[in-house]
């Protein structure tokens, strides 16, 4: 049987950098493992979940939704059995679910506001991720959500600009000026976490107006993504 898989490509550094950048900043545990496990099998089960608000093949995106929900839950059940207040961060997540719902539903799910809130939702698994190790919300828990929401946010930015806004100039100068942002005011107080960034500002200029093909976007993202989160690293090893 073939897997029916999402094919938003960026979700999976989403889905991976917030929560693992979550788990160095409040501790390895075991119980992580499972927790991992369920939050992808989770991410998995909402995309056939969502596409049955477009009210077409409900019977195909059910199916898929209940074999990805099922095993996420009884995975997920063991950090709740762990730590039962953790709960608390799905509940954080349910209104950018109903946000993604009603885009979806629209057949408006490149829209800017459906983008930022799946962005919300997955850097939401950052804290809940560094909660589980250190049984509170750090300074540190709150790094990782903010960077991880920025990254992102920037990620889109840049996206758009290649392809679908590609002739939009405005759209440029908002992303342009987005990631000079980024750098010039983490590196006010966080120069690590400037640094971070600094690569995404470096692709957001040089690769604007290129003819890239979306394969070699998404290629170059998961590059951008993977210097992002080594730079991170070292940023909560300091703290």
């Amino acid at each position: 049987m073939k897997l029916f898989l999402p094919k938003q490509h960026g979700a999976w550094a989403m889905t991976i950098i917030p929560f693992w950048l979550g788990v160095i900043n409040g501790g390895f545990m075991w119980q992580h493992i499972p927790f991992f496990i369920g939050w992808l099998l989770l991410y998995l089960a909402t995309y056939p979940m969502l596409l049955l608000f477009k009210k077409k093949k409900i019977t195909f995106y059910a199916k898929w939704t209940a074999i990805y929900m099922l095993p996420a839950l009884l995975f997920l059940l063991v950090p709740f059995i762990t730590m039962p207040s953790i709960i608390y961060f799905g509940f954080l997540m349910i209104p950018c679910f109903i946000i993604n719902a009603y885009f979806t539903s629209k057949n408006k799910d490149r829209a800017l506001m459906n983008d930022l809130s799946a962005i919300v939702a997955f850097s939401i698994a950052g804290l809940a991720s560094s909660y589980l190790g250190q049984g509170e919300v750090t300074a540190g828990a709150i790094l990782v959500f903010s960077v991880s929401i920025l990254f992102f946010l920037g990620c889109t930015f840049y996206v758009k600009t290649m392809i679908r806004e590609k002739k939009n100039l405005s759209f440029k100068w908002i992303s342009w000026i987005y990631h000079v942002l980024l750098v010039v005011l983490w590196g006010m107080g966080y120069w690590v976490v400037a640094i971070a960034y600094i690569p995404s500002l470096i692709r957001a200029i040089a690769f604007y107006g290129k003819p890239l093909s979306p394969m070699k976007i998404g290629v170059y993202e998961i590059v951008n993504s993977a210097l992002f989160f080594a730079v991170m690293i070292i940023q909560i090893t300091l703290v």
